[in-house]
């Protein structure tokens, strides 16, 4: 299943960090439930929505009790935490960013990884019975599934 199949079927989503606010504000304009991990805390949980056209972030306390993606904005060092996070709330799905471009710098809508890095973490997530994306872009694949939803 690629990644836009994947993104149809997701009806929530945890943000934990992402490179810019439009990340969860693209998933929430797509009527995706987003709840954004701000911060290390049991309590720095924050749904992000749209009323009245408008992004509205309203602070939860607390986690979802499921979702059906996890999308992470942070190093793959940290990705054991993740991966416990996305087994506890039920998510079938890691999408992971690096940050990075081909040449290895910082770009905010950039998805390399190293082949060796990419490979032990395709291992790690995949042995905790997981599916993992490191591209394209989710930002660009939610504004894809928008065109084709405009041309059905």
């Amino acid at each position: 299943m690629d990644a836009k199949d994947i993104l149809k079927g997701v009806e929530t989503v945890l943000v934990i960090d992402w490179p810019s606010n439009e990340v969860p504000e693209l998933l929430a304009r797509r009527s995706i439930n987003v709840v954004v991990r701000g911060g290390p805390g049991p309590e720095d949980y924050s749904a992000y929505e749209v009323k009245d056209g408008e992004i509205v972030v309203r602070r939860t306390g607390c986690a979802p009790k499921h979702v059906d993606l996890v999308y992470s904005y942070r190093p793959l060092s940290e990705l054991p935490g993740i991966i416990a996070s996305a087994k506890e709330l039920g998510a079938g799905t890691i999408w992971s960013q690096s940050g990075l471009n081909a040449d290895g710098k910082k770009d905010l809508r950039g998805c390399w990884v190293p082949e060796s890095e990419l490979r032990a973490a395709r291992e790690m997530v995949e042995a905790a019975g997981l599916n993992l994306i490191v591209e394209p872009y989710i930002g660009d694949v939610i504004r894809k599934l928008g065109a084709d939803q405009d041309q059905a």
